[in-house]
């Protein structure tokens, strides 16, 4: 059911009808079947996915609370047990993913290399299963570093996973911050209902107009970068408002939806086009994966033994400066090869992926030559024009990104970048055949 086709309108009028006719207790049982009944219209076979990963998820965050609930005398070996259960969990939760999502590329990649044939597996994949897996795990952390309480009550815990406008697209919610609004009771508010309206029509424009408009450009030239070579930038840079427009118009839809029910839902885009730096731009674009990256990834890496035992390392070896920038180097770089891999079983999404940590690292490791560099040249970096030339530098590297993240294959991204600076010729503009387009591009970010 498409966020925007007449079907999920008539679903969500009557999913909000019903939510403030019922009584108020009732209302966040409401949201749970109609949550399931929107993830069941996608396919029955789907339900068994998200049971699973409800259910594992609720049963480790009660074993590991009530492991925390041991005497004094016993924490030691508690604290390992209790470690030994979330890893367990992780592992259960992630390996579903990792076996739907990325066993046919993992098999594909055997039989090219070994000359095989093997593959592929005709494996189901449920829809906006990254989505609740991430957003589960989440949970689960925050449960084992003590950041919030299990929520007793299986179905309310039901309802946390599988809340159906966030199903597909995100935003990927935190336990402590959703619920407090998702479990709620609510009277029904005519400027509640008036702001939730106003920003899925939002939404809708967005996705309707700029999105698909640009998509049919896009298309044209990617499904046929051989023939359109000398455009190769211009479809780039549509590609780049098209994915924004689509993204952020089907996260506005769905905090609309959620504002029809007073639920509130954690933004996840900030102008992200205005950007200052790569670091900027993953402040701003997919906030709630950014986030969930920093605070699930980043932070236990960097602060892991090993990684501890690293930074000495290069400190001796070079110096206090780096070696106290390599060990977080190293850390992003991890991060960004896990934001690569959940963008798709592909290696052009790895590339992204890749591409965006070596900047933002080796950005790290530059912070003091920059200033040299900038009090040499006496550049004012608090000056308007300074302002502008970071703003036009992020938006250029962000849309080298695109390349990967749009072309089927790395040669086609490749190959499009080196046209796009080698060969321009905007007539072929006036040739395109729309008619001939290949639509079967769908957005990475809803799997």
């Amino acid at each position: 059911m498409s966020l925007t086709s007449i079907e999920f309108l008539v679903f969500v009028i009557v999913a909000v009808v019903g939510y403030y006719i019922i009584p108020k207790r009732c209302q966040w049982m409401w949201l749970l079947l109609f949550s399931y009944i929107y993830y069941a219209s996608a396919g029955i076979q789907y339900l068994g996915f998200i049971l699973y990963t409800t259910l594992v998820t609720y049963g480790t965050a009660l074993v590991i609370h009530r492991i925390d609930q041991t005497d004094e005398a016993h924490k030691k070996d508690a604290k390992q047990k209790k470690k030994g259960v979330l890893i367990l969990a992780l592992l259960f939760v992630f390996g579903l993913l990792g076996v739907l999502k990325y066993t046919n590329f993992i098999v594909q990649n055997i039989d090219q290399l070994f000359h095989t044939d093997f593959g592929p597996f005709h494996l189901l994949l449920p829809i906006g299963l990254s989505f609740y897996t991430f957003q589960s795990a989440g949970y689960i952390l925050d449960v084992y570093w003590n950041r919030c309480e299990p929520e007793k009550n299986v179905f309310r815990f039901a309802l946390f996973v599988s809340f159906f406008p966030q199903i597909l697209q995100g935003p990927i919610g935190r336990f402590d911050r959703l619920t407090k609004t998702l479990y709620a009771e609510h009277e029904f508010d005519w400027q509640r209902i008036e702001r939730g309206v106003q920003r899925i029509i939002w939404g809708f424009f967005k996705k309707m107009l700029i999105a698909d408009t640009a998509a049919v450009f896009v298309d044209a030239i990617f499904n046929q970068y051989q023939t359109y070579n000398g455009i190769a930038i211009l479809g780039v840079l549509a590609y780049s408002a098209q994915l924004y427009a689509d993204f952020s118009g089907g996260v506005d839809v769905v905090i609309g939806v959620a504002e029809l029910f007073g639920v509130e839902m954690d933004e996840n885009f900030k102008r992200p086009y205005f950007a200052v730096s790569i670091t900027d731009f993953w402040h701003r674009w997919h906030i709630t994966l950014g986030t969930w990256m920093k605070d699930y990834v980043f932070y236990p890496v960097s602060l892991s033994g090993w990684m501890g035992k690293f930074g000495k390392f290069a400190k001796k070896k070079f110096g206090k400066t780096y070696g106290r920038a390599l060990p977080i180097c190293v850390a992003n770089l991890i991060v960004f090869l896990v934001v690569g891999i959940w963008h798709g079983a592909a290696w052009k999404f790895i590339v992204y992926g890749i591409y965006n940590g070596v900047i933002i690292a080796f950005s790290g490791l530059m912070t003091k030559n920059y200033r040299e560099w900038k009090k040499k040249l006496h550049i004012n970096d608090k000056s308007t024009g300074w302002h502008i030339f970071q703003i036009i530098r992020t938006f250029l590297l962000v849309n080298i990104s695109w390349y990967f993240d749009r072309a089927d294959t790395i040669p086609q991204a490749l190959t499009m970048m080196k046209n796009s600076v080698t060969y321009f010729e905007p007539a072929q503009i006036l040739n395109i055949q729309f008619g001939q387009m290949n639509l079967k591009y769908t957005p990475v970010f809803i799997a």
